[in-house]
């Protein structure tokens, strides 16, 4: 089965040595990864957020390039780029990083 990019929202919460600002609870981060499920991508994505000293808590999938393609009819180019490294590089890109403190 062919590599595809799925697109995956990851709650994350603290751990030491975990980067996140003080005062953070957590963080929201929007990753790009590269699979041939979206369960290999979500696999994949945790396994590289726990290398990187972070604790997923929650993964939401939202589906691959063209399952997004057809939900939204389009995709933004400077999105559509880092899906297109995601792929070619058979890795999981971090899109957007959003610490969460406990008033947001």
């Amino acid at each position: 089965m062919a590599h595809q990019v799925y697109t995956l929202l990851v709650e994350v919460g603290r751990n030491p040595g975990d980067g996140l600002p003080e005062g953070a609870t957590g963080a929201a981060l929007v990753c790009y990864a590269s699979g041939t499920d979206q369960d290999e991508a979500v696999r994949e994505t945790v396994a590289v957020l726990k290398q990187a000293d972070l604790a997923p808590l929650e993964v939401q999938g939202y589906g691959s390039i063209a399952d997004r393609l057809a939900q939204e009819g389009e995709i933004p180019a400077e999105e559509r780029a880092l899906m297109d490294r995601a792929l070619a590089e058979n890795s999981v890109i971090v899109a957007q990083f959003e610490p969460l403190f406990p008033d947001s």
